[in-house]
């Protein structure tokens, strides 16, 4: 079954994001975030080539995750593979490849408004978001907030969620959580 049938492709062409609640199972949500919680070595994120961050910014860890080898995070990185592929062949954007990253917000972490592209390198075409946190409440905070030509529209982060939209166009950031909580974001990128 696609991640996103010719109607998403469609919304995703005029909104610039879709999103799709219960986009992978919950059983491999559970093992990406049990996974996640198990390594060590994260780093502390960027906002931007060669750009400290600053704490006004963004609050989170991250770390980037090859998308060879075995496990649940292993598993996110061929489904974004196959995500690439699909909108190749629904969309025609001729995305090339893609970067994949984990990112852990502890209680109190956030992410200021942005988009995701750098000064001069627009190769992000699309970004992915796919959530790891079971038994999300309203309660915990942490939600996507995607700034639309209609007004604010809130996603949160629940396990399984995938959220698509166009890199260079959505403005977005991630309000502050009270809980632990997970992400994988896949840019899927074209040109070299």
């Amino acid at each position: 079954m696609p991640f996103l049938d010719d109607q998403a492709l469609q919304e995703l062409g005029e909104r610039a994001v879709v999103v799709r609640p219960a986009a992978f199972p919950d059983a491999l949500a559970a093992a990406a975030r049990a996974e996640a919680q198990g390594l060590g070595g994260r780093v502390r994120a960027g906002t931007g080539k060669g750009r400290a961050v600053s704490d006004e910014v963004r609050r989170d860890e991250t770390l980037w995750v090859e998308p060879h080898g075995e496990g649940a995070l292993a598993t996110f990185a061929r489904h974004v593979e196959a995500l690439r592929l699909e909108l190749n062949r629904g969309a025609y954007l001729g995305l090339t490849g893609f970067e994949l990253q984990l990112a852990r917000y502890a209680p109190g972490g956030f992410y200021a408004a942005h988009r995701d592209t750098f000064r001069a390198d627009e190769a992000r075409r699309i970004t992915a978001i796919a959530y790891l946190n079971p038994g999300w409440e309203p309660a915990h905070g942490g939600a996507l907030r995607l700034h639309l030509d209609g007004g604010a529209v809130d996603v949160a982060p629940r396990a399984g969620t995938l959220v698509v939209f166009r890199s260079h166009l959505v403005l977005h950031e991630v309000l502050p959580a009270t809980v632990e909580r997970y992400a994988l974001t896949a840019w899927l990128r074209a040109g070299g």
